[in-house]
């Protein structure tokens, strides 16, 4: 019987998990993209290889005002999808315009999740002039960073 157990709990895992990966693979696909400036870090780590550490323009100067440690803020694009902060949310409609975006307030910063970009060893070059993130959104609020774009918001692919 706990064999019979165990084996239904690690099915019931690996099917959450499935799950929650076919729910990311189709934001990527089908998700509306934006834009997020970033704001300049340092690109590099010696214990996890190459990797861009990421912070995003819109978390500056606003953590003073976020009503809570956890929470949402409201993004607005403008027509070439870039979002700007525009409030943060306390529940009611969004406009066509704007997406919600989930914040973490650390001590006086916000901290927007995911904060970092991994890519393969020897690629730096590559993503030095990034200037936007590249996040795919869902009808649903739920959304993927998917890459880095340059100055011209056109997505960076290495060669």
């Amino acid at each position: 019987m706990r064999k019979l157990l165990f084996v239904i709990s690690v099915a019931l895992v690996f099917a959450a998990l499935n799950y929650a990966i076919y729910e990311k693979e189709q934001v990527k696909a089908r998700g509306e993209t934006v834009f997020l400036e970033l704001a300049p870090v340092d690109p590099r780590s010696l214990m996890q290889g190459d990797y861009m550490r990421l912070r995003y323009a819109i978390e500056q100067g606003h953590a003073e005002e976020a009503p809570a440690e956890r929470g949402y803020m409201v993004v607005a694009l403008d027509a070439a999808k870039v979002g700007t902060f525009n409030r943060f949310y306390t529940g009611g409609a969004l406009a066509p315009n704007e997406k919600l975006l989930h914040y973490i307030r650390n001590y006086s910063q916000l901290q927007i999740v995911p904060d970092s970009f991994l890519f393969q060893e020897g690629h730096a070059k590559f993503y030095e002039q990034a200037k936007y993130g590249v996040f795919r959104f869902a009808d649903n609020g739920s959304h993927v960073l998917v890459g880095l774009a340059d100055a011209a918001m056109k997505e960076i692919r290495p060669e």
